[in-house]
C-alpha cells in the first residue's frame, strides 16, 4: 500500500507555486486521469446553465451539430498545455488557438472568468467525492496556479487569487446567473447524447439517467430535467465511489495518460495538428459571426 502513495509523497516535496504545472501534470496524468476527464466534462457542462453561455454555444452550432469534434478539440487544446507546459511550442500553439476562437465572439470577461472557475473547482469537488483519495493541499494550490496562469494567457481580468476565492466566485456566479434557456437546453441534450454515443446504443437511456443522477439540483432546475429518484441517484453515486475504492487497491500508474489517449476522442484517427483544431474565423467577416437579439450574448465561443 505504501507504493500507492509514492507519487503523492513526491508531490509534497515540490513547490506548489513554482512547480504548479508539473504537479498538476502528475495529478492529471498519473493519479486521477479518469477522474479529471469526468470532472472537466462536468465543468464545461455546467457552463451551459448560464444562459449567455449556453445560448451562444447553441447559436454557433458547435455543440449541437458538431458535438464530437467540439468535445475533442476542447480536450486536446487544454491538455496540450498540461502535457507540454506553457512555454513549449505545443502549449503556445494551443493557447493561441483558444484565444483566436474566443476573439471571434462577443464574450464577457465575467463569463470567461466563470468558465475558468469551473476548471479549478469542479475537479476538486469531484475527486474529493469520488476519487481514490482526496486531493492534497499541494495539488489544490498547484491546480489553482496553473489555471491562473492559463487565465492570464487568455487575457482574463480580475482572476481570483486562491482556490477559496475561485470557489466563492463560482458559487456566487451560479446563484446569480443559472436559469432556463431553450437553446441552452438543446446544447445540454446534445452533450448528453454525445456521451451516450460512446457506448452500445441499448445502454443510452441508462447512461442518460446515470449522468442526470450525478448533477446537482441547481443544474437539474436550470435545464428543467425531471430529477432521477433518490434511490437511483444514491445507487449511481455509490457505484462511482466504489470505483474509486477499487482504484485505491491497484498498483500506481507507471506511465502517464493524457486526454489525447482517451477513447472518447474520435475525430482524428489519422492524427491532428494543434494549429488546425477548433473553429476558424470566416474570411471577410469581422466581429462576432453570431447575430444577437436583445443585446450581445456573452459566453465562451467554444
Amino acid at each position: 500500500m505504501t507504493k500507492r502513495f509514492e507519487r503523492l509523497k513526491q508531490i509534497r516535496t515540490m513547490d506548489p507555486v513554482a512547480d504548479a504545472t508539473e504537479i498538476y501534470r502528475l495529478s492529471v496524468a498519473y493519479e486521477f486521469p479518469w477522474d479529471y476527464t469526468r470532472s472537466l466534462e462536468l465543468a464545461l457542462y455546467r457552463t451551459y446553465a448560464v444562459p449567455s453561455i449556453g445560448r451562444l454555444l447553441a447559436e454557433t452550432a458547435e455543440f449541437t451539430d458538431r458535438a464530437q469534434k467540439r468535445y475533442d478539440d476542447t480536450s486536446l487544446l487544454l491538455d496540450a498545455v498540461v502535457e507540454h507546459g506553457f512555454a513549449s511550442e505545443q502549449g503556445r500553439t494551443a493557447i493561441r488557438r483558444i484565444n483566436q476562437m474566443h476573439r471571434s465572439y462577443d464574450i464577457s470577461n465575467d463569463d470567461m472568468r466563470y468558465v475558468l472557475c469551473t476548471f479549478v473547482v469542479m475537479p476538486r469537488r469531484w475527486i474529493d467525492a469520488y476519487g481514490w483519495r482526496r486531493l492534497s493541499r499541494h495539488e489544490i494550490v498547484a491546480s489553482t496556479v496553473h489555471y491562473r496562469t492559463l487565465g492570464r494567457h487568455m487575457g482574463i481580468k480580475d482572476i481570483p487569487e486562491s482556490y477559496e476565492e475561485f470557489e466563492t466566485c463560482l458559487d456566487a456566479y451560479e446563484k446569480a446567473h443559472f436559469g432556463w434557456d431553450e437553446q441552452a437546453r438543446r446544447v445540454s441534450d446534445a452533450t448528453l447524447d454525445l456521451m451516450a454515443s460512446w457506448y452500445p446504443r441499448p445502454l443510452a437511456p441508462l447512461l442518460r439517467t446515470a449522468a442526470l443522477s450525478l448533477l446537482d439540483d441547481s443544474l437539474l432546475r436550470a435545464f428543467r430535467y425531471e430529477p432521477p429518484s433518490a434511490l437511483t441517484r444514491a445507487l449511481v453515486r455509490r457505484a462511482v465511489r466504489a470505483r474509486g475504492r477499487v482504484v485505491r487497491l491497484l498498483p500506481p500508474r507507471r506511465t502517464p495518460h493524457f486526454a489525447r489517449q482517451n477513447r472518447e476522442i474520435k475525430s482524428y484517427p489519422n492524427g491532428y495538428r494543434l494549429a488546425d483544431l477548433g473553429t476558424h474565423p470566416v474570411p471577410g467577416v469581422r466581429g462576432c459571426p453570431v447575430r444577437h437579439t436583445g443585446g450581445p450574448a456573452a459566453g465562451p465561443g467554444r
